[in-house]
C-alpha cells in the first residue's frame, strides 16, 4: 500500500470537519475533534488561511472554510455542467460528420479532454477523456488560446514545441494564427500536432459570455481535408454544435 502524508490527511480531515456541524470553529475545538496538539492544529490552519482555504473571523478567532474552495467548487461544477449540456450535441455532431469529437477545457498549460465521443464506425478506438493536448498546436488549444486571455498567456509565455514540420512556433506567425481564429471564429489544425490527422474547433462561452471550452472533430486527412482544403460542411457542423453547447449554458446567440 502506498504511504500517505500524514500532513496532507491532516488538512483533509479538518477542511471536513469545518465543513459538517457548525460553521466556525475555534481552534481548541478542532484540535480535540481530531485529536492533535494544539501547536499542530494551529499549523495547519495557519497555513490553510494562507491558501485561502479556511478563513479566521477577526472578532472571534474562530475559523471557517474560505472562498478558495467556492472557486475550486465552482470550477469543478463549472466543467461537469459544460459535459453535461454538450452530450446530445457531441453525439450529434459525431453522427453528422462522421469522425471523433473532443470537448476540452484549459487545464494547467494544456487542454484537457473532458468529453470524447467516437468516431461512428466499427474500428477500434481509445478513449481519451483525461488526455491532455498541447495548447499551441492543436484545433482545440488554439481556440482556447484565441479567446481565454488565460489560456493565451500559457501558449505565448509556454514552449511552443515542434510536432512535426507544419508546427507553428514563432511567436509573431503564433499571434497571426490567433487573430485568424477570432476573425473567423473557428481553429484548425493540419498535421500540425500528429501526421496525417486534421481537427476543427469551435469556442464554446457560458452565460457571462466567457470562454469555458472548445468541442471539435477530429479524423484522418484524407477525410477531413479530402481535396486539400478543410471540408466547408465539417466547419459548420462545429461552429453549429459550439453555438449549441454555448445557448443551452445560457450564452444566447452568438
Amino acid at each position: 500500500m502506498a504511504r500517505t502524508i500524514q500532513s496532507l490527511e491532516r488538512a483533509a480531515a479538518m477542511l471536513r470537519l469545518l465543513a459538517g456541524g457548525e460553521r466556525r470553529l475555534g481552534l481548541s475545538d478542532i484540535a480535540s475533534s481530531l485529536d492533535l496538539a494544539k501547536g499542530t492544529a494551529h499549523g495547519i490552519l495557519r497555513t490553510l488561511q494562507q491558501e485561502g482555504f479556511v478563513e479566521q473571523d477577526p472578532a472571534s478567532g474562530r475559523y471557517q472554510l474560505g472562498a478558495e474552495l467556492l472557486r475550486l467548487g465552482n470550477s469543478y461544477l463549472d466543467v461537469h455542467e459544460l459535459r453535461a449540456r454538450a452530450l446530445v450535441w457531441a453525439d450529434d455532431l459525431a453522427r453528422s460528420s462522421g469522425e471523433s469529437v473532443y470537448l476540452g477545457v484549459l487545464h494547467q498549460q494544456g487542454v484537457l479532454i473532458v468529453h470524447h465521443v467516437f468516431r461512428p464506425d466499427d474500428s477500434r478506438q481509445v478513449l481519451e477523456v483525461g488526455a491532455m493536448q498541447p495548447l499551441h498546436s492543436t484545433a482545440l488549444g488554439k481556440v482556447l488560446s484565441a479567446y481565454d486571455p488565460v489560456a493565451h498567456t500559457e501558449a505565448v509565455e509556454g514552449e511552443r514545441t515542434a510536432f512535426t514540420p507544419r508546427t507553428v512556433t514563432g511567436a509573431a506567425d503564433f499571434e497571426g494564427v490567433l487573430d485568424l481564429i477570432r476573425a473567423r471564429g473557428w481553429a484548425a489544425d493540419v498535421e500540425e500536432t500528429w501526421d496525417g490527422v486534421a481537427s476543427v474547433a469551435a469556442p464554446i462561452h457560458d452565460r457571462r459570455r466567457m470562454p469555458v471550452g472548445a468541442v471539435g472533430v477530429t479524423g484522418a486527412v484524407e477525410r477531413v481535408c479530402p481535396e486539400g482544403g478543410l471540408r466547408p460542411e465539417l466547419i459548420a457542423a462545429v461552429r453549429d454544435c459550439a453555438r449549441a453547447v454555448s445557448r443551452d449554458l445560457g450564452a444566447g446567440r452568438f
